[in-house]
């Protein structure tokens, strides 16, 4: 496995498996890896003759006074994970790598980066896009894996690479949850025990929800009042947003279809901001 730190550098190697007819899998990722990340680096293993994986703290995705100073981090662990996994490249780049100076070009991602999780953080899909654009460009992979817990996200840059023309593949990838059924987030090392246990509200009010849809109903407001009211009993948790939204669009619905519909919520369990969701459809 090769840790490879700059662009140059990187491209070199991947024009070396290129020029052999290689496919190039691409997993990006912001580090501090978790079975999450590791099933899709799997995905990419089964797929791919080729595996490259970046560890990234993409400094543009967090708005003022977000956590990215408190995001974890711990590049000694990731490579051992990877390296297991018999990945053929890490990219492990500095900031300045990926932003220079003087840095002034940003992918605009209009209505669908300013619903859902774009509500509290505006400039957040912006910073996504960019980075994965720019990622993309620099890796040019066959195809590129992106987990489900990120819903919008992943909507998103199927939409970019649609609308850019990219020429890649973009695969989205099951939850990986612990077995309480907490999705598994690097932000997860950031709660404490306390937090950990409240952290479940979410997962087990859309786990309900998904229980009443199974049984027919399907008025969506009715179904954010029912999570809402189950995330409400308990404490330490606020909701940032529970929301029931069109696949396609992502587009406020009044009825939920079984075959278009992202369930989708945001709470802080303490000062730790969490991510969960379930689709009716595929993304």
């Amino acid at each position: 496995m090769k840790i490879i730190e700059t662009i140059p550098q990187l491209r070199e190697e991947l024009r070396k498996y290129k020029a052999q007819g290689n496919t190039i899998g691409f997993v990006p990722t912001m580090g501090y890896l978790h079975q999450g990340h590791l099933s899709l680096v799997e995905q990419s293993k089964k797929e791919n003759d080729r595996t490259v994986v970046s560890i990234f703290v993409n400094p543009a995705q967090f708005g003022p006074g977000e956590d990215f100073d408190r995001y974890p981090r711990n590049l000694e662990m990731d490579e051992r994970l990877l390296k297991e996994l018999a990945v053929d490249v890490v990219f492990y780049p500095a900031v300045k790598e990926i932003y220079p100076g003087g840095y002034a070009t940003y992918v605009e991602v209009g209505k669908w980066g300013n619903v859902l999780c774009g509500k509290s953080r505006p400039t957040h899909f912006r910073g996504v896009s960019t980075v994965v654009l720019k990622l993309l460009n620099i890796v040019s992979p066959t195809c590129a894996y992106f987990g489900r817990k990120d819903a919008q996200q992943a909507i998103i840059i199927k939409k970019m690479v649609k609308d850019l023309n990219l020429e890649v593949t973009i695969h989205t990838i099951p939850i990986v949850r612990d077995p309480d059924g907490l999705a598994l987030s690097s932000r997860n090392a950031n709660l404490s025990p306390e937090e950990r246990k409240v952290a479940l509200s979410l997962s087990r009010a859309l786990e309900k929800a998904k229980t009443e849809i199974a049984h027919g109903l399907r008025d969506a407001s009715a179904i954010k009042d029912l999570i809402r009211k189950e995330i409400d009993k308990y404490p330490l948790v606020t909701i940032d947003y529970v929301e029931v939204v069109s696949l396609d669009a992502l587009e406020q619905i009044k009825t939920i279809t079984l075959d278009n519909t992202l369930v989708a919520g945001a709470i802080w369990a303490g000062k730790t901001r969490l991510i969960d969701n379930f689709t009716l459809g595929e993304i």
